[in-house]
């Protein structure tokens, strides 16, 4: 057997971890002498396992587009802003999503609405799970767009299949006829198969009058708000808070 042949022929294979980790074993021979073909060979397949998995979420990242780069384990619960540890444990484990349900994140401006809802992204994309971010705006700058140039329909389709989407600061303006219909086509599609995150510094009670439209709110909302989950975080921006203790 010529090893850097096998080598060649799991790399033109795509095998890239089984190859890495082979040549790790041709490299350390004396790591792995004492061990059987199945042992070695069950290295080869973890190591191809870990490498697809990786490169899998490397991909779902890239097509989240995360407003910031947020961890679970940066989250700050120092703060009184009525978030517990104990909540977002749960809120990670993300049977939320696995089973089509919402979470409505609502507080003022600052109170970390971003943060805790791009956390979440990054916890599902590890999971391997689709994600989408967008900030309203710019979901409905899309939209038009898609709309101008043909692909409104591919679009749809494209937020209709991730399992995760979410849209951040809704509410701050209120929508034009063509957004609150474009609005009402993404949540009729959505409704029972994928799981929407939505934070917002209106409270939920505000959010029919803000849509405009009472017919098409009561159809949004409908979708929206049945079986969701809701999120309120408390107390003064975050930001400011920082400021404050920096210039201590």
């Amino acid at each position: 057997m010529n090893p850097q042949h096998t080598l060649q022929q799991l790399r033109s294979l795509q095998l890239t971890g089984m190859a890495d980790a082979f040549s790790r074993q041709l490299e350390q021979p004396t790591t792995y002498e004492e061990l059987g073909f199945c042992e070695r060979f069950a290295l080869l397949i973890n190591s191809e396992s870990t490498c697809r998995d990786n490169r899998k979420i490397t991909r779902l990242l890239k097509q989240a587009k995360l407003r910031l780069n947020a961890h679970a384990a940066d989250i700050d619960y120092r703060a009184r802003r009525g978030l517990h540890k104990d909540t977002v444990a749960q809120l990670l484990q993300l049977d939320w999503v696995r089973h089509h349900r919402n979470l409505l994140i609502e507080g003022a401006t600052g109170t970390g609405k971003t943060f805790l809802a791009c956390a979440l992204g990054q916890a599902a994309c590890e999971q391997g799970i689709s994600v989408r971010y967008y900030r309203s705006s710019r979901l409905f700058e899309t939209l038009t767009v898609a709309h101008g140039d043909g692909s409104f329909g591919r679009l749809l389709a494209q937020l209709a299949k991730t399992e995760l989407l979410i849209i951040d600061d809704w509410g701050l303006d209120v929508p034009t006829q063509q957004q609150r219909n474009d609005m009402l086509e993404i949540m009729e599609d959505r409704h029972g198969r994928g799981a929407t995150l939505i934070t917002s510094q209106l409270p939920t009670t505000h959010w029919h009058e803000a849509i405009g439209d009472p017919t098409l709110a009561d159809a949004i909302l409908d979708r929206l708000l049945h079986n969701a989950t809701k999120l309120q975080l408390k107390g003064e921006s975050m930001r400011k808070t920082q400021t404050n203790a920096d210039q201590l």
